[in-house]
């Protein structure tokens, strides 16, 4: 099937209960069963069956089994929200003693997240440009996971996941990947190369910015050595799905972080429209970014742009798609403000991936943590603007950034 028939005809819609078009709610925190000795056997695995919410959910698991066959996977996980997968994800895989090499770009939470590993004795190595050359001469004994967005939201910087996955596993590790920005419209990371991913499913892939979440998929492809990942020495039954039984059956269910059902049906009908959302915001943010690069005073970011660094790679791994964030320099912090408040149509809000277009001055809000030497390495400055665009009209959108970008000097 093609992309958006997927979306509506995939086999795991005629899994739905009553064979509805869509899953049922099924808002109950727990499922009785007729015999002592069946609730033991789904408690025990024994059974296919659902007995608690927090470990599992008729509308979650059908959620999960929709994106797991979008992206190909083995299995899929949905969690509270994406940084319930990002950490949960790494926690499943990581001891204290285990090292991460990822980058200085990435989003501002997921750098805190870090910072949090170090008092449980993770450290995590950070580099400025997320390529072979960089990475290579970091891994060591002790490197357990190279973790990395595809698109780096603020930056825009592009990882060529396929070259950072053959590295990866001449080493014999996992390339971990956040794949929020791209979505499996732009690019299926599994086909690749990918082992891991996760998704902030808050964002492209619930589509309205009306429910958070998270999602990790398990390519179930990675050979583990279980003497290396101790964290996972436990299963090494289940050989290369020792990753998800883990994270089903321990971590995740014992940490606690998961979707409610309510969430969980939102992010199943906006998944449905996910291709045609991100065919227009795609398209939209390439007329923008290209208009506003004719502005004066302005330095536009975006990776679909002929004048981009990434360009070629945005033609061969994500087939000229260059995604639906721009990032402006406007050259003063005051002229940011100033281009934020004359706009008409866009929304002054945090969050990427709305069907509406949001605004944001990161400095000061998403990045607030962060400091401004880690800020310029994200592209985060205090002319900065970050622009997440959506599928209104081009015209309108060209239009209302033009107006609001004629600075009076």
């Amino acid at each position: 099937m093609e992309f958006n028939t997927l979306l509506l005809r995939g086999k795991e819609v005629n899994r739905y209960a009553f064979g509805g078009t869509q899953p049922c709610i099924s808002q109950s925190s727990t499922y009785a069963y007729q015999s002592a000795e069946d609730l033991e056997k789904v408690f025990n695995n024994r059974l296919p069956g659902f007995a608690y919410t927090r470990v599992s959910n008729p509308t979650v698991d059908a959620f999960e089994r929709r994106v797991n066959e979008l992206e190909g996977g083995l299995a899929a996980l949905a969690c509270s929200s994406g940084m319930a997968a990002v950490s949960t994800t790494l926690l499943n895989l990581l001891c204290s003693g285990d090292e991460i090499i990822s980058s200085n770009a990435l989003f501002g939470g997921t750098l805190e997240f870090f910072r949090e590993l170090e008092k449980f004795g993770i450290t995590t190595h950070l580099v400025d440009r997320m390529d072979v050359d960089s990475v290579a001469p970091l891994i060591n004994d002790k490197t357990r996971v190279i973790f990395t967005e595809i698109v780096f939201n603020t930056s825009l910087d592009v990882v060529d996941v396929k070259a950072l996955a053959e590295l990866a596993h001449s080493h014999a590790l996992p390339l971990v990947v956040d794949a929020t920005t791209v979505t499996p419209f732009i690019l299926r990371p599994f086909t690749l190369g990918a082992d891991i991913l996760v998704h902030s499913s808050s964002k492209y892939i619930t589509g309205s910015g009306n429910a958070i979440s998270g999602i990790i998929v398990d390519s179930g492809r990675f050979n583990w050595d279980f003497e290396r990942f101790k964290a996972l020495a436990d299963y090494r039954r289940f050989q290369r799905y020792a990753f998800i039984a883990r994270l089903r059956s321990s971590l995740w269910r014992n940490l606690g972080g998961c979707l409610s059902p309510f969430n969980a049906y939102l992010n199943v009908v906006g998944l449905e429209t996910l291709g045609l959302r991100m065919e227009r915001i795609c398209h939209n943010a390439h007329a923008l970014a290209n208009a506003l690069e004719g502005v004066d005073g302005l330095k536009v970011t975006y990776p679909g742009l002929a004048s981009s660094p990434y360009y070629e790679l945005v033609q061969r791994q994500f087939n000229g798609l260059g995604g639906g964030i721009i990032n402006l320099r406007t050259g003063s912090r005051e002229r940011a403000f100033a281009l934020m408040n004359k706009l008409k149509y866009a929304s002054l809000a945090t969050n990427i991936g709305d069907l509406r277009t949001l605004v944001i001055y990161p400095l000061t809000t998403i990045y607030q943590h962060i400091d401004p030497k880690s800020c310029a390495r994200v592209g985060v400055y205090d002319d900065t603007l970050r622009i997440s665009v959506g599928i209104e009209d081009e015209r309108d959108l060209i239009a209302d950034f033009s107006q609001a970008a004629a600075f009076e000097n």
